[in-house]
């Protein structure tokens, strides 16, 4: 063995005994050190660590004036400052271990309060709930609408990810100013809950006044497409239709300007028109909301909407596993106002 290694005879006859020493240290558990050896954790030889880790994390949040971290996130970096000028030096790493093993982890907001109800909200959901079954059993077509939010057309970033080969991600504008983009799309849709299809009306505009008029005249130009396209074909004998929309913008309960269109619209298709209005602040409760707009936002996601030919062809390419079709059409806004 002397030979065979190059060592000399003390030095292999203590590895020997190291190896013999080893095995009986390891014995069944497997161990490589004797139990209760290594360094100790920061909290066993220094207490007073967790307990101010405590006392921080249990004060109420910013601003509490009894707060040593008054007006601060309470990062590690600012509690590892803290925890030092009270003479306990920790790194920031360590202090995120310890605020783990207190069943600490860090979280986002989370929208739950939606502050105080009207006392008859309910019973406006249960009124739309049970009108629009009733038309849905009297094969009477019921239709959702409401303007997607604007998208400003240009290349720009859009939120999202989708596969592209490693570093040949495409590169687009580092400012989304007004002045670099082609214009702004404004896209008004009516989906059909019975017949899980929607229609989406494009408008184009630059001004904000355009688009407040444009979003009305853009109801009544989807509503009657869809009419004679759509509904005249699904449903030959209807005499109602029941529409559900939101309760403020252009679909404000109390905007003359809907009423009048709503009612030009009626005599046009010969339709008694009932109108659904959500209570404030419920749009998300809108089926058009979360049974097409949310799939077209999806199908889009991570594409720049560089032209407004992108945008339409990304809404009309939009499907879904459950059957859902979307059809598209323009409504270019006059760049003036009469």
């Amino acid at each position: 063995m002397i030979e065979a290694s190059g060592l000399s005879k003390p030095t292999i006859l203590k590895g020997i005994r190291e190896l013999h020493g080893k095995k009986r240290l390891l014995g069944e558990e497997g161990r490589v050190r004797r139990p209760g050896g290594g360094r100790k954790p920061v909290e066993v030889h220094d207490p007073e660590i967790t307990r101010l880790l405590e006392k921080v994390m249990d004060e109420s949040t910013v601003g509490d004036p009894m707060s040593p971290l008054k007006w601060n996130s309470k990062s590690t970096y600012q509690i590892q400052q803290y925890l030092a000028r009270q003479g306990h030096p920790v790194s920031a790493d360590t202090i995120q271990r310890r605020l783990r093993e207190l069943d600490y982890s860090l979280q986002a907001n989370k929208k739950d309060k939606e502050g105080e109800s009207h006392a008859d909200r309910d019973r406006q959901f249960r009124y739309i709930n049970r009108t629009a079954k009733q038309f849905l059993k009297q094969r009477e077509p019921v239709i959702s609408v409401d303007t997607k939010k604007k998208e400003r057309v240009g290349n720009f970033k859009n939120n999202g990810r989708k596969w592209h080969k490693k570093r040949q991600a495409p590169k687009v504008n580092v400012h989304d100013f007004p002045s670099l983009a082609k214009g702004t799309a404004i896209p008004y849709g009516a989906y059909d809950v019975h017949r899980d299809e929607g229609m989406v009306n494009v408008g184009m505009t630059h001004d904000t006044a355009e688009f407040a008029v444009e979003s009305i005249v853009s109801f009544r130009q989807s509503c009657r497409r869809w009419w004679r396209q759509f509904g005249v074909l699904h449903y030959p004998t209807a005499r109602r239709l029941f529409i559900c929309a939101d309760s403020g913008g252009s679909n404000a309960a109390r905007n003359r300007a809907w009423k009048y269109h709503l009612q030009k619209f009626s005599d046009e298709a010969k339709l008694e028109i009932v109108v659904g209005h959500y209570p404030p602040g419920t749009s998300k409760w809108n089926k058009i909301e979360h049974r097409m707009f949310s799939f077209i936002s999806m199908n889009w996601k991570g594409e720049p909407l560089v032209s407004f030919e992108t945008v339409v062809k990304m809404i009309s390419a939009t499907k879904t596993q459950e059957g859902l079709k979307i059809k598209r059409f323009w409504t270019r806004a006059s760049r003036k106002l009469a």
